[in-house]
């Protein structure tokens, strides 16, 4: 921040420091901050990101703690409920615990900072983020269990599809579940005794889905988010991350590289960058803007990046309800009395609203259906301690070994995490993490709603010292894209992996490298090679039509690489075709109408495998004549492509570019200002990865990568990283969509570590005084 009138020292008082903190932002928005504590840094870092993002953190705030009616008016009061449902409430003391001995003060100096910048604004109203204007509500404080008790907004895998597999097996027969999603290890799912597959009412999640839904804006009234956004959330929680030894780089140095995948469509990304120094601790890197630390980066010794690790961290419980009484569920023999506080929820101009929030002894009651006389409850790991999504991280930021950063990933509970490392002596690895349910008993695995009558009981838990781990593999490389990666003879924590895609890809480009430089890795981190498409292409070589419409799609398609680039015209014909038309009229050939219809309707394909599994085995899948029947599915399918795509890109193939179908907007929760339209590559099989919904986005892209990172370990200020579209959220500051174009493009910005590099690209410097 530039030196102003009321600012003119370009200095702030922070009440609560011990002494000065100093701090540098580079060109590139990254905040470099130097203290002379721990606790001073960490302080300094809820500054900052008050700073650039506090919009964004109020919002997450608010929301995570059922707190949005207060200011925004009875609309909210559902989804204040429903976050309220999910809030930790157990023991503090064992919360704080769990993520080291320092995470307490870290987390009770970063809210001081964030409130310091608060305080700060109530005596400089000039400088308030718009969006309270806009809003009409100022920023609350916080509490340093505010940034612990919220779960609802990390990843907990399969609850959304485990509704989806009972209701496809429903509609679809008992076998309806291979047509989901391609099970690992090989399993068949069992249906727990005494679960109704056909019994789950429609909206049996729909309190569960407003808890983890992002907070929408329109005129102050709620607008409940696109159906299908919560399935899309679980399924493209990925993310490639890589790490390469010192034998097969061009500097002798490890490479490492990350850049996790979410839903991105909101303004600003929910990754923030930044760089904190102490003595005992300099670590750059970045994580969410609430949370002190950083969760993926390095400290000057060791770096780290992380993937999702498909931990199945939930179950939904089905409970009969005892008649006239529906406060009561029956429990191992018994009637057992659900626990129900009360809660006042303030609404902005009428006062308070009393709510009932119930809990069986498994979690939150999200549905009570007094017509059937029965009752639904998530359990989730949320309710332990330690599973505040990302902090785990305090854990190993300060480890400077393969051994110390193994032994910290221990106490790493959610969501579950493939953690890939290097160090500077030239050590690499993989370590993965996640505090997973152990479930025993027959029809018991995780796969399908359970009754909670008391049979279907976790038994357990099980964490990274009971899983697999590799310190410098043969292969001279490890790379994780959320695939099923766990070797013979460990438990996997679920069954319900990604397509092995981006991981071949990776695996197979690295394989082919002898000296990998930075530029290899971030034109990695780009690569749009599709293998999907060069598995599917060679089932149309044969392929023969007299429509002319079906030899135009043929003709297109036979030449194509499977280079997903901007301006590929087969890129648009071919993802139309799997995504539109192909996958709805599989799922009609394989499937009862209403089945079909279920599994497709809204949809993104969870699991392209199923759709290959079944080209390449057609009698299996088909049935007698089944590779006929293929072909005429292929046949009868890609003249309905091509003509949507002539419809909305014009007849001319000549004219087609994906880079037109598929765009992406950073759309700021009150309508502006966005950023883009950017021209995206890439799909959702592809390194880098780009979704797009059709269904409910049409032609806007929706999920990928908005940080990424390639680090020369060792040599750091060689590093390099994006953060789209900027650090910050505040639509004055250059840092605002400072880096969109560069994203868009497939460039980075150097992450600098050294006081000398930093001090030659410092934008602004100030400091933090005690006050």
């Amino acid at each position: 921040m530039p030196a102003t009138a009321e600012n003119p020292e370009n200095s702030y008082a922070v009440p609560g420091l011990e002494r000065p903190v100093s701090m540098t932002i580079d060109k590139w928005g990254v905040p470099h901050i130097s203290a002379s504590s721990t606790g001073d840094l960490f302080q300094a870092q809820g500054f900052s990101a008050a700073r650039d993002r506090l919009f964004q953190m109020d919002t997450w705030r608010r929301s995570g703690l059922g707190e949005l009616s207060e200011v925004l008016g009875k609309s909210y009061v559902e989804q204040d409920r429903a976050s309220r449902l999910f809030l930790y409430r157990g023991d503090m003391s064992k919360e704080w615990a769990s993520y080291g001995p320092q995470a307490k003060e870290a987390a009770t100096r970063f809210a001081a900072g964030i409130n310091a910048y608060v305080d700060w604004l109530e005596k400089h109203p000039d400088s308030m983020p718009e969006e309270f204007r806009k809003l009409g509500y100022k920023p609350a404080r916080w509490k340093p269990q505010d940034l612990v008790r919220i779960r609802a907004h990390g990843l907990v895998s399969n609850l959304t599809k485990e509704v989806s597999r009972a209701k496809l097996m429903c509609l679809g027969g008992p076998d309806a579940s291979k047509y989901l999603s391609k099970l690992e290890p090989k399993h068949e799912p069992e249906v727990p005794d005494g679960l109704d597959l056909c019994s789950l009412p429609d909206d049996v999640l729909d309190t569960y889905n407003l808890a983890t839904a992002t907070v929408t804006f329109s005129n102050g009234k709620m607008e409940k988010e696109p159906e299908g956004v919560q399935a899309l959330r679980e399924a493209t929680g990925g993310s490639n991350a890589w790490v390469v030894s010192p034998e097969r780089t061009s500097t002798g140095r490890p490479i490492l590289a990350g850049d996790p995948h979410r839903v991105n469509y909101s303004l600003p990304g929910n990754r923030y960058i930044t760089h904190l120094a102490a003595p005992g601790l300099n670590i750059i890197g970045a994580g969410e803007p609430w949370n002190p630390g950083v969760s993926m980066g390095h400290n000057g010794n060791v770096s780290f990046a992380l993937t999702n690790l498909a931990a199945d961290q939930s179950d939904l419980y089905v409970y009969d309800l005892k008649p006239g009484d529906p406060t009561k569920y029956r429990y191992r023999g018994g009637w057992v009395s659900m626990k129900t506080i009360e809660e006042d929820i303030p609404v902005a101009g009428e006062g308070a609203r009393t709510s009932l929030l119930s809990f069986t002894n498994h979690g939150p009651v999200i549905k009570v259906d007094k017509a059937k006389n029965k009752a639904y409850a998530v359990r989730t790991v949320w309710t332990q301690p330690g599973t505040s999504a990302y902090l785990g991280s305090l854990n190993f930021q300060q480890a400077e070994s393969f051994d110390e950063f193994s032994a910290a990933m221990r106490k790493w509970k959610a969501p579950g995490s493939n953690l890939l490392y290097a160090d500077k002596k030239g050590d690499i690895g993989w370590v993965p993490g996640a505090l997973s349910p152990k479930r025993e008993g027959k029809g018991y695995d995780g796969l399908l709603p359970v009754p909670g009558d008391g049979r279907y009981e976790w038994s357990g838990f099980s964490n990274s010292g009971d899983f697999p781990s590799v310190l410098n593999p043969k292969a001279g490389f490890v790379a994780t894209a959320n695939e099923y990666n766990f070797p013979a003879g460990y438990k996997a924590p679920g069954f319900e992996w990604a397509e092995r895609y981006r991981k071949d890809r990776i695996d197979d480009v690295l394989s082919k490298q002898s000296g990998t430089s930075i530029k290899d890795t971030t034109d990695l981190q780009n690569d749009v090679k599709s293998l999907a498409v060069t598995e599917i292409l060679p089932y149309l070589k044969g392929l023969e039509s007299s429509d002319p419409t079906t030899r135009k799609a043929l003709d297109l398609l036979r030449g194509y690489d499977g280079v997903a680039s901007k301006d590929s015209a087969e890129a648009v014909l071919f993802e139309t075709w799997i995504i539109n038309v192909l996958y709805p009229a599989w799922a009609e050939v394989m499937l009862p109408k209403e089945a079909a219809e279920y599994l497709t309707q809204g949809r993104l394909i969870e699991d392209f495998r199923v759709v290959t599994d079944s080209f390449a085995e057609p009698e299996e899948w088909f049935g007698k004549g089944g590779a006929q029947a293929r072909d005429k599915l292929i046949l009868d399918t890609l003249p309905k492509a091509y003509d949507e795509v002539s419809g909305f890109l014009g007849t001319d193939p000549g004219r087609w570019s994906w880079g037109a179908a598929q765009i992406h907007f950073f759309q700021h929760p009150l309508g502006g200002p966005n950023v883009g339209p950017i021209p995206m590559d890439g799909t959702y099989h592809t390194v880098r990865l780009s979704v797009y919904f059709p269904s409910v986005f049409p032609r806007i892209q929706v999920v990928g990568p908005t940080f990424k990172m390639a680090l020369d370990v060792g040599s750091w200020d060689n590093s390099r990283a994006i953060n789209a579209p900027g650090q910050s959220g505040d639509e004055h500051s250059p840092h605002y969509d400072d880096l969109a174009e560069k994203w868009g493009a497939g460039e980075y910005f150097p992450l600098l570590y050294s006081e000398s590099a930093i001090d030659k690209n410092a934008e602004t410097k100030f400091t933090l005084d005690p006050a």
